[in-house]
């Protein structure tokens, strides 16, 4: 019988230079963000197998978001970035969100006698 080798193809130098790169454009990304809306802070989510959701919230109440491979290199993104990272999103955090038509036909457009979602 034949042996057999495992090999992890998520380990190793190839990898570890693809999450570094990854990291530098996040944190590029949420920089750039923080820049056009006055400064920014931000939460990482854990999304399982798909990685992790950076949402960011602008001084001027603007928002997006960012997914991450891995949280490890959404966390890093964050800290390179130097925004203000909150553990959840709530309280005065989420308060600062601004929202606008849009939001409100998609998230609640049914439910508070708006168009409905097509």
């Amino acid at each position: 019988m034949a042996d057999i080798q495992q090999v992890d193809e998520g380990a190793g130098p190839e990898r570890d230079a693809r999450a570094e790169r990854r990291t530098a454009k996040l944190a590029k990304q949420i920089s750039s963000f923080a820049q056009a809306h006055g400064g920014a802070e931000g939460q990482v989510a854990y999304l399982g197998q798909k990685g992790a959701r950076i949402v960011l919230v602008g001084e001027d109440g603007d928002w997006g978001d960012l997914v991450a491979p891995s949280y490890a290199v959404a966390e890093q993104a964050v800290k390179e970035s130097g925004i203000t990272v909150h553990d959840d999103f709530d309280g005065e955090f989420a308060n600062k969100v601004r929202t606008g038509p849009y939001e409100w036909t998609r998230m609640a457009g049914i439910q508070v006698g708006g168009p409905g979602n097509a």
